[in-house]
C-alpha cells in the first residue's frame, strides 16, 4: 500500500504471472521464454522483445540460486545476444534465474551480497549469451535477411527435423516442345508461328532522299540566344552575410569573439536553454500545449504510475494533458509545443528513472528535478547535425539564459580560447 491505496496484490502464482502482476498486464506480450540446462548452469526465465527495450535499466533481474544479484559481466552477455536488434541507448529487459553448484560461487565478496564471484565466468557468459540468442531466434524475434520471406510458410521450430512420410512426386513431360505443331481432334494446331517479313528491305525505301532534304533544311536554321537577365533581388550595395558559427564533429559549436573563440558543447548548452524554459513554465504555471489527433496510451508498472501521479500537476504546467489515469497506464491527449509525439514515452521513462534514483536531501525539489529530466531527454544529442541557423539560434538562446556557463548538472557548457592561447600552440 502507498498513501492508503493498494499498489501490489501478489497472490501465489507461476513466475510469468508474478512478473505480469508487478510490471503490468501489458508485460505479458513482451516476454520471450528462455530455458537451457547444461552441466554448468540451468537457465530459466524470460527476456523482453527488442522493440520494447527501454532507455533505463529498471527491468533487469538476475537470480542465482534464488538470490538476487547484480553482475555487469553477465549483463554484457545479454547485451551481446541482443546485438543488432536494439536501438541506440536502449537496454533489454530480462528476468532470469540461474541455478549453479553452490560450491562454484563465492557470495562473500560484497557486504550486501548482491555481487558474487563465479569459478568459471567465461563458460557461464558463453552459455548465457547463446541461450538468449537461441530463444530470440526460436521465437522469430531476430530479423532475417530475406525481406520477401512469408513467415506463414516457415516450418515450425519443433517440426524442423521431422520428415513427412508421403512426399508428393513432381512429374514433368521433358519431351514437350511448344514450337512443334500438334494434331488435336483431327485439326492442325500451331502453338507458335513466327512472322517473317519477306520484303524487309522495303522499309528503307525513300530514306536516302528524305535524309538529303533534312540536311538541306538544317542549313537555314537559326538558333535564338537566351537573354541574360540579372536577379531582381540583387542589390549592388548588398553585402554577403558571413557565417559566424561552425560545427565540429556534430558535437561542438565554434563561435568567434573579439578575444578569440568559444567552443560550445551543443548538448549541455541546449540542456541549459530547455531547463530554464521548463522551470519558468512550471513556476508560472502557464504553458503552451498542442492537442494530439489520437491520444497516446502508455503502460507502466503500478509503482511507476504512482510516481507519475505525484508529478502530474507539474507535468501539466509544462504542457502535458492527461485524459485518463489507471492502475497500469495513462492516456495523454496533449504534449508541450515542440515535443514530438514519439518522444513522450522516452521523456516519462527518463523522468521516472531520475526520480527513483534521486536521493532526497535539503535541496531536493520535484519541480527542479522535472525540469532537469525533461531537458536531458529533449536536448539535441552529440552527433546531431545542426544547420547554421540552428547553431546561431542555440548560441543566442544560451547567452540569453541566467546562467549560460553551466548545464543543469553543473558542468561547463563552453570554454574560451584566446588568441594568445592559440598563438602558443604554434610556438
Amino acid at each position: 500500500y502507498h498513501n492508503g491505496s493498494e499498489v501490489f496484490n501478489l497472490p501465489e502464482s507461476n513466475y510469468r504471472q508474478r512478473i505480469v502482476n508487478i510490471f503490468g498486464a501489458k508485460t505479458n506480450e513482451k516476454l520471450v521464454p528462455v530455458n537451457e540446462e547444461t552441466e554448468v548452469v540451468k537457465i530459466s526465465g524470460f527476456v523482453g522483445k527488442p522493440e520494447y527495450a527501454k532507455k533505463t535499466r529498471g527491468e533487469q533481474f538476475f537470480f542465482v540460486n534464488d538470490r538476487f544479484i547484480k553482475s555487469a559481466y553477465l549483463n554484457h552477455a545479454i547485451s551481446s545476444a541482443f546485438e543488432g536488434l536494439l536501438k541506440d541507448n536502449t537496454h533489454p529487459s530480462y528476468f532470469l534465474n540461474l541455478t549453479v553448484d553452490p560450491q562454484t560461487i563465492d557470495i562473500n565478496i560484497h557486504p550486501t551480497k548482491t555481487e558474487i564471484k563465479f569459478d568459471d565466468e567465461h563458460t557461464l557468459y558463453a552459455i548465457l549469451r547463446a541461450s538468449v540468442k537461441h530463444s530470440l531466434g526460436q521465437f522469430n524475434i531476430a530479423p532475417v535477411l530475406d525481406f520477401d520471406r512469408d513467415a506463414n510458410l516457415d516450418t515450425p521450430y519443433e517440426y524442423k527435423d521431422k520428415h513427412h512420410p508421403n512426399v508428393p512426386n513432381i512429374e514433368v513431360d521433358r519431351s514437350f516442345n511448344p514450337f512443334q505443331e500438334k494434331q488435336v481432334s483431327g485439326k492442325q494446331t500451331t502453338f507458335l508461328k513466327k512472322q517473317t517479313l519477306a520484303n524487309w528491305d522495303s522499309l528503307y525505301v525513300g530514306l536516302e532522299s528524305k535524309g538529303t532534304q533534312t540536311q538541306q533544311d538544317f542549313t537555314s536554321v537559326q538558333f535564338e540566344s537566351e537573354e541574360q537577365t540579372g536577379s531582381i533581388f540583387k542589390d549592388s550595395n548588398q553585402v554577403e552575410t558571413k557565417q559566424t558559427t561552425f560545427q565540429i564533429q556534430n558535437k561542438y559549436i565554434i563561435s568567434t569573439i573579439k578575444s578569440g573563440m568559444l567552443v560550445i558543447d551543443q548538448y549541455r548548452a541546449h540542456q541549459r536553454v530547455l531547463y530554464e524554459d521548463f522551470l519558468q513554465h512550471i513556476t508560472v504555471k502557464e504553458s503552451m500545449s498542442q492537442q494530439l489527433l489520437f491520444p497516446v496510451q502508455l503502460h507502466f508498472p503500478p509503482q511507476e504510475i504512482e510516481i507519475l501521479r505525484q508529478v502530474k500537476e507539474d507535468l501539466e504546467h509544462t504542457g502535458f494533458l492527461f485524459s485518463n489515469f489507471t492502475n497500469d497506464g495513462i492516456e495523454i491527449s496533449g504534449v508541450p509545443v515542440h515535443v514530438p509525439e514519439s518522444e513522450v514515452s522516452v521523456i516519462l521513462e527518463q523522468l521516472i528513472s531520475d526520480i527513483e534514483n534521486e536521493v532526497p536531501d535539503s535541496n531536493f525539489s520535484p519541480t527542479d528535478l522535472l525540469a532537469k529530466s525533461m531537458a536531458k531527454s529533449l536536448a539535441v544529442k552529440s552527433g546531431q547535425s545542426l544547420s547554421v541557423t540552428e547553431q546561431e539560434h542555440l548560441v543566442n538562446s544560451l547567452f540569453g539564459c541566467k546562467e549560460p556557463n553551466m548545464s543543469p548538472t553543473n558542468k561547463s557548457t563552453f570554454v574560451t580560447l584566446s588568441v594568445d592561447e592559440l598563438d602558443k600552440k604554434f610556438i
